[in-house]
C-alpha cells in the first residue's frame, strides 16, 4: 500500500491556488491541509514547486491503422510519452470493425458490433502504462446499430465520435447523425464531431491531383476553413433540436470559434476542443520541405486562426485542449533508437509523390502541458489555473471522470504531477519520449516541466527516468459527463 506525504508544495486547481499538503494512502488522495502530519509516509518535498492534477488528454489514436501502416504509438509507448508530460489519463477512439464473415449469426446477435470492436481495443490496450478510457467511432448506422449503441453506456463509454468527412469510409449522412444525437439525448451520452465538408474535399482533392498538385501544401488547400466552420454549425443546428449535448474535436479555425460562441449564447449544448498544433503552426509550414511532418487532418491554417483560437481559450468559449496524437515516422526507411532497439514503422515518406497518401497525424501527447505552459501560461494568454481547467479538470468533467481524475480533492485519484516552474528544457524529440522520428517542436526553449508524475500514487516519472510499467494502466468505465 503506497502511503505518501507531499509536503510544502503550491496546490493549482482549475479555480484556485494555494499553499497546502497532500496525503495519499492506497492510491487515492485521503487528506488536503497544512500542516500535515503522518510519520509512516513516504514524504516527498515539493517546496518551490507547483502540484498540479494529472493531465487528462480526451483525444488521442494509439496503434491505429491507416493507409498501410500504423501510427507509431501504441498502448504502451503513447502512454509513456503521456506520462513524461505530466498526462495520466488518455481517451481512446475505437474503431468500429465487423469482419461479419468471421463470425457466427449467433455471436453477432449476442455481442453486436460494438462489443467486438471494443474487445478489439481492449487487447491493443492491454500494455497500458497510464489510465484509460474509450471513445466509439460512428461510422456506420443502421437500425442494429441505433439499438446496440445503448450497450457502449454498459461498457462505461458514453461518447460517440460522427464525422461530416472522409466520404465512403467514415462519414455520415445528416439524418444518421441527427438520429445519433437523439439516441445520445436518451441514454446520457456525449456525441463528438470531426467537422468538415466531405463532398467539398472530395471535388477539390479531384481537381487538384488532376492538375497535378501533390505537394503537402495541397491537403491544407483541398479542405478549406469554411467546410469546417459551415459542418460544426450544420451539426450544432441538429444538435439543438435533438436537445442533446454536442462536443466539436480539434477546432481549427477561426470562424468555428465565432460559431460556437453564436451557438452558444442561443442555448445551444456545445463545447469545443481545440489542440496545440493549431495555436503555433500555419500552412506555411507544410510548404517547407518537410512539410509532410505538419499533415494532420483537419490541417494547420493561418495566424488569424491561431489567434481567435488563443482568444477562444482565453474567454472560455473553448472547453478542452487534447492533442489528437496519432503519430506517424518522417522516414520510415530509417530506424530510431527506442529503448535499446531499432524500430522503423512505415510513415509519412508514403505520401513523397502525392499529398492524399501521406498518413495525417501528428505525435503530440507529451507536448500538450509543456509547451503551453512555457507559451500559454508564462506568456500571459491564460492563467495558471485555465490551464488546469483545461487539461485537467473539463476534460475528466465532460467525459464522466471527474472527481476521480483531473483535480485535487480528497477521494479522488491521487494522479499528481509536481512541477518545477523554473525548469529550463531545450525540447524536441528527445525529450518528448514519442516512438517517432520528429517533434514539430523541436529546439523550443521552455521554461516550466514536470519533475515527478504519480498515477494513482505510484512514481511513474522521477525526473528523466521511467519507473511506469507495461500494463499498470487501469481502464475506466465512465458515466455520463457534464455539459460545462
Amino acid at each position: 500500500m503506497t502511503k505518501l506525504l507531499i509536503k510544502n508544495g503550491t496546490l493549482i486547481t482549475a479555480s484556485e491556488t494555494y499553499q497546502a499538503d497532500i496525503l495519499v494512502e492506497d492510491e487515492k488522495i485521503v487528506q488536503i491541509g497544512q500542516p500535515l502530519h503522518a510519520p509512516d509516509a513516504e514524504p516527498v518535498d515539493a517546496s518551490n514547486k507547483l502540484v498540479l492534477p494529472g493531465g487528462v488528454d480526451p483525444h488521442t489514436h494509439f496503434d491505429l491503422p491507416m493507409f498501410g501502416t500504423v501510427s507509431s504509438d501504441d498502448h504502451y509507448t503513447g502512454h509513456k510519452a503521456a506520462a513524461f508530460g505530466g498526462t495520466t489519463t488518455v481517451m481512446d477512439f475505437v474503431v468500429l470493425d465487423s469482419p461479419r464473415a468471421e463470425r457466427s449469426a449467433s455471436a453477432i446477435e449476442a455481442q453486436g458490433d460494438f462489443k467486438y470492436s471494443v474487445d478489439l481495443w481492449m487487447e491493443k490496450a492491454s500494455k497500458a502504462a497510464i489510465d484509460y478510457a474509450f471513445h466509439m467511432n460512428l461510422t456506420r448506422f443502421n437500425e442494429a446499430i441505433a439499438k446496440d449503441i445503448p450497450s457502449l453506456v454498459e461498457m462505461g463509454i458514453t461518447t460517440l465520435k460522427v464525422f461530416t468527412a472522409y466520404n465512403g469510409r467514415l462519414r455520415l449522412d445528416d439524418g444518421s447523425i441527427f438520429k445519433a444525437l437523439r439516441i445520445a439525448k436518451e441514454n446520457g451520452m456525449l456525441v463528438m464531431l470531426h467537422a468538415e465538408n466531405g463532398d467539398v474535399i472530395e471535388i477539390l482533392v479531384e481537381e487538384a491531383l488532376k492538375a497535378g498538385h501533390t505537394s503537402p501544401e495541397w491537403h491544407a488547400r483541398t479542405r478549406p476553413a469554411w467546410g469546417a466552420v459551415e459542418a460544426g454549425l450544420r451539426v450544432a443546428g441538429m444538435a439543438s433540436v435533438a436537445d442533446a449535448p454536442l462536443y466539436i474535436v480539434h477546432m481549427n479555425a477561426a470562424g468555428e470559434v465565432d460559431m460556437l460562441d453564436y451557438a452558444r449564447q442561443r442555448g445551444v449544448k456545445v463545447m469545443g476542443e481545440t489542440c496545440p498544433q493549431y495555436l503555433f503552426f500555419t500552412m506555411d509550414h507544410l510548404r517547407r520541405p518537410d512539410g509532410a511532418k505538419w499533415i494532420c487532418s483537419p490541417p494547420m491554417r493561418t495566424e488569424a486562426d491561431n489567434a481567435r483560437l488563443w482568444q477562444g481559450l482565453a474567454d472560455g468559449t473553448i472547453q478542452t485542449l487534447g492533442t489528437d496524437h496519432c503519430p506517424f515516422f518522417f522516414d520510415g526507411t530509417k530506424p530510431i533508437l527506442y529503448e535499446g532497439q531499432e524500430i522503423a514503422i512505415p510513415g509519412k515518406e508514403l505520401g513523397a509523390d502525392d499529398f492524399t497518401k501521406i498518413p495525417n497525424g501528428l505525435p503530440g501527447v507529451g507536448d500538450r502541458l509543456p509547451i503551453l505552459w512555457t507559451y500559454g501560461v508564462r506568456a500571459g494568454r491564460i492563467t495558471p489555473n485555465q490551464f488546469v481547467a483545461l487539461n485537467c479538470t473539463n476534460p475528466a468533467r465532460i467525459f464522466g471522470l471527474y472527481p476521480r481524475k483531473g483535480s485535487l480533492l480528497p477521494g479522488s485519484d491521487a494522479d499528481i504531477v509536481i512541477w518545477d516552474p523554473e525548469k529550463r528544457v531545450k525540447y524536441g524529440a528527445a525529450a518528448a519520449q514519442h516512438r517517432t522520428d520528429y517533434n514539430l517542436y523541436e529546439g523550443w526553449e521552455l521554461v516550466g516541466y514536470p519533475e515527478k508524475v504519480f498515477l494513482r500514487g505510484k512514481l511513474i516519472v522521477d525526473g528523466e527516468q521511467w519507473l511506469g510499467r507495461r500494463g499498470g494502466g487501469q481502464f475506466l468505465k465512465r458515466i455520463p459527463g457534464e455539459v460545462l
